[in-house]
């Protein structure tokens, strides 16, 4: 083992029973985004007793904060999120549908463990800057609202990331991989429609129906399709039909759209040919229209030179330590998954990285070695408001397994891995590489210097804010 991976190790295990149970803590109390109050308390009370300074509420949001330790450049970042997702609470470890009493929400996409990997690999290099004197500033960025409000693409917006020289996250996952693929951009609109309401088969003629503007927008949007490029995606939902009764003209309904599209300048245009579909519907109805755009945020653009540091750190690392009970819990949470959602994710892994890797990853419960670093110009079809960090400094992701390998993303199962040791391991290891590839930066000017240049070469070093400017987030969650 490497002498600075044996050195970081030493820090982070010193301190796992109190970074586990903090990790146990926030999966307990499950808070939705911007709503994550308790979550972010005890991640800054953690980071002041271990001596960082911390700025509570930055960018005018009660639950985002800044934890720093150090002076002066570099400054290195590391990226915690905590906000879980409604009507996932689960039992930890039960592999069987079991809500947990807490309430309805439940951390089914790991950020109760992504928040304290971040905060761990922040502490250890404290830790080595303390012992080893080592300049600069190490920062904790405390992101809420990452599901369902891009929390990163506000505090971007405010600048709060504009001092960053680099910044490193992880993403809980059922691999051990560093992210060579951007993401999507995407933007969130709320299309609201208002016509005149009426009896609908006594006076048809006098209505003007919110509900048929919805509908015509929605026939806009699909033939609208065949006319964007293939790698975008826009889906949308119904936040209000307007009423139960079908003998009353509708005069309210709305919808909500996801328009993604591989970068956000794409994104951008496709939106306004969406609003256009709107327009269009409310001329055709006769109803006046309302666009909200509620939120958005940036393709993820991956820095080559900070991922090839966390891909060594991630080697020198190696796969979370799983117990032969983790690996027979995962093994039960598997069972239940249908066997062709297992096949499906076993041609995915033969797709990206070949059939030898494949045949390597075939009958296990949990990946238990590294995959090989790889570049894809292809988007991955998620989005993360990760992205907008990555148009402000150059920016690196590390993902780590942390539950079963066929486990659905957003799922009961993976709340029930997250609140148990498969979940502490995997949390573990992802903290003991981004320390490594953050030291690694810190201690070498050329490196940093290499990622900026790339930086600029990919974005021209300007922040592309995918949303109007006087845009705030929507606190209470009510869009």
């Amino acid at each position: 083992m490497d002498q600075l991976v044996k050195i970081l190790d030493g820090y982070i295990e010193k301190k796992r029973q109190k970074l586990t149970a903090l990790s146990e803590e926030i999966w307990r109390y499950a808070e939705v985004g911007y709503q994550e109050f308790q979550s972010a308390q005890a991640l800054e009370r953690c980071l002041e007793e271990e001596g960082f300074t911390v700025e509570k509420g930055v960018a005018e949001i009660p639950t985002a904060f800044v934890a720093k330790y150090g002076s002066g450049k570099p400054i290195i970042g590391f990226l915690g999120e905590y906000d879980a997702l409604f009507d996932l609470s689960q039992q930890a470890g039960n592999p069987q549908r079991a809500s947990f009493e807490n309430g309805p929400a439940g951390h089914g996409c790991g950020h109760n463990q992504l928040g304290v990997g971040s905060l761990a690999a922040a502490m250890a290099v404290k830790d080595y800057m303390k012992e080893h004197g080592l300049p600069g500033t190490v920062a904790y960025y405390g992101c809420p609202a990452e599901e369902d409000g891009s929390g990163k693409m506000y505090m971007a917006k405010a600048g709060v990331f504009d001092e960053l020289d680099g910044a490193f996250t992880w993403h809980p996952s059922s691999i051990n991989a560093v992210d060579g693929t951007s993401s999507l951009a995407c933007i969130c609109v709320l299309y609201r429609f208002h016509g005149r309401a009426t009896h609908a088969a006594g006076q048809p003629h006098l209505g003007r129906s919110a509900l048929d503007a919805c509908e015509l927008m929605n026939v806009g949007v699909n033939y609208l399709r065949e006319h964007m490029i293939q790698e975008a995606r826009v889906h949308y939902a119904y936040r209000d039909a307007g009423g139960g009764a079908p003998n009353v003209v509708q005069d309210h309904a709305a919808l909500y759209y996801f328009i993604r599209a591989p970068k956000v300048y794409q994104a951008m245009e496709l939106r306004e040919r969406v609003d256009n579909c709107a327009r269009g519907a409310a001329l055709m109805t006769g109803t006046t229209l309302e666009i909200t755009t509620t939120d958005g945020l940036c393709d993820f653009i991956p820095n080559q030179t900070l991922s090839a540091l966390l891909q060594q750190g991630l080697e020198e690392v190696g796969a979370p330590r799983f117990s032969e009970a983790d690996k027979a819990l995962a093994a039960q949470f598997q069972q239940g998954y249908p066997a062709e959602e297992l096949k499906d994710q076993q041609r995915a892994y033969e797709a990206d990285y070949g059939p030898a890797i494949a045949q390597q990853v075939a009958g296990k419960s949990l990946m238990d070695f590294v995959l090989p670093l790889q570049f894809d110009p292809a988007a991955h079809p998620g989005s993360t408001d990760v992205g907008d960090v990555s148009y402000v400094c150059p920016t690196a992701q590390l993902r780590m397994a942390t539950y079963a390998i066929g486990t659905p993303d957003h799922s009961w199962q993976l709340t029930a891995q997250g609140g148990c040791s498969i979940g502490h391991e995997g949390m573990m290891a992802a903290a003991k590489v981004m320390a490594y590839a953050g030291v690694c930066a810190m201690r070498d000017p050329k490196v940093l210097e290499k990622a900026k240049e790339e930086y600029v070469k990919a974005t021209g070093g300007n922040y592309i804010c995918p949303v109007p400017v006087d845009l705030k987030p929507m606190l209470d969650g009510v869009k």
